[in-house]
């Protein structure tokens, strides 16, 4: 079998995807910028051949490369980065060359935030309401329709990447006076707390694995007042989150694939979706899946990408939870007092890449344990500033 995936190197643990096809006996052929000797040793170990492009944005590279891996290796069965930066890419490769997966012609329902909206709205489930924007004036129709504040982001962006909260009309007519040159929706703000749906689907659209995370801030609040952010796995996902995550996967069609479903808890209690990524989730969530249920989900995904069906068993033993820490803020204590209170619990602690801290923080500490109250006193801790 062979698998092009594109981006190997970004972002650094998904060397692991690459590890696990070659234990697998998967041919697992990288495309990338970075040169093959600038590799961890790890990553250029576990891949068939490596063929590196000036630009991964330039799709006549990726296509020369495509066409090599075929008149080496043969056919191309699955080709994937698991990063949302690539899914149209892949979607685009995957339909010129004949191999099964989301294809270009619907690639738009899993990018672009308004097309989302209409999934949830045929399978009901309640979401944030939005409308794409054409113009100022329409733009402050739509916010007193929805009410201030109003959030404004990219239909088609990443994270909280070019996200603003406006809270007036004037703010409105700010943001347009240096509104990058794309598409943008305006959503209402929605008060609660944000909740996942995280998970593997099979072939057939059976969820493998599932779990969900509870955030102490979003990461769009992270970003916007430049704090750090913090999560936590739930040992019990609750019955509502569950319901909702079955029919998203079913509604999006996800099959093959993780996904990563994000909610809104509003103060009520009730849930209200907020938008669909199908890939894993950010930052070191892959690892926090690993943590919590003593599994290895790199291994899990190379076994099911080459022998297709696939059974896991496994319990949620333990909540395992991220706490970020940025450079700029001052904190009540250093690393080795975290090291020394918190060693126990603490199972991973590493940098993270300059193009992840802005929303991740500059250092984050991976720990479980079973009790909840726990969790928090060790984050708290961990974040605690001076």
């Amino acid at each position: 079998m062979n698998f092009v995936f594109l981006s190997p190197a970004f972002p650094p643990n998904y060397y692991l995807f690459c590890a696990n096809l070659r234990k697998e006996g998967v041919n697992a052929l990288g495309i990338g910028e970075a040169p093959f000797g600038g590799l961890r040793p790890e990553l250029r170990q576990s891949l068939a051949w490596y063929y590196q492009v000036g630009n991964m944005r330039d799709h006549g590279q990726l296509r020369e490369a495509m066409r090599f891996f075929i008149v080496r290796f043969g056919t191309i069965a699955r080709i994937d980065s698991l990063n949302e930066f690539w899914l149209e890419t892949e979607a685009e490769l995957r339909s010129e060359f004949g191999i099964p997966g989301v294809q270009a012609a619907n690639v738009s329902q899993i990018r672009r935030k308004s097309m989302m909206k209409n999934v949830f709205s045929r399978m009901e489930i309640p979401h944030a309401r939005g409308r794409l924007l054409s113009s100022a004036a329409q733009a402050q129709l739509s916010a007193a329709e929805l009410k201030f504040p109003v959030i404004v982001k990219p239909d088609d962006g990443m994270g909280a990447e070019f996200t603003y909260r406006l809270d007036s009309a004037s703010d409105v007519d700010r943001f347009f006076e240096d509104k990058p040159d794309r598409a943008f929706i305006m959503e209402e703000f929605i008060h609660g707390d944000i909740v996942t749906f995280d998970g593997l689907a099979d072939l057939d659209g059976r969820i493998v694995f599932c779990t969900s995370h509870v955030y102490g801030q979003g990461v769009m609040e992270a970003v916007l007042a430049d704090m750090h952010i913090s999560y936590y796995s739930l040992r019990d996902i609750p019955a509502d989150i569950e319901a909702a995550g079955i029919k998203l996967v079913k509604g999006f069609d996800v099959r093959e694939r993780f996904f990563h479903f994000e909610f809104f808890r509003r103060n009520d209690g009730t849930l209200c979706a907020l938008e669909v990524n199908i890939r894993p989730p950010g930052g070191m969530t892959m690892d926090m899946f690993n943590f919590a249920c003593d599994i290895d989900m790199y291994s899990v995904w190379a076994k099911m990408m080459a022998h297709g069906a696939i059974r896991l068993d496994c319990a949620r033993k333990y909540h395992c939870g991220y706490a970020g820490r940025k450079n700029r803020l001052r904190y009540a204590h250093s690393h080795e007092e975290i090291m020394e209170r918190l060693g126990a619990w603490i199972v991973h602690h590493d940098g993270l890449p300059p193009i992840l801290a802005r929303a991740m923080g500059d250092n984050g500490y991976l720990l479980r344990t079973r009790d909840i109250a726990a969790m928090d006193r060790a984050v708290n801790f961990i974040q605690e500033l001076s």
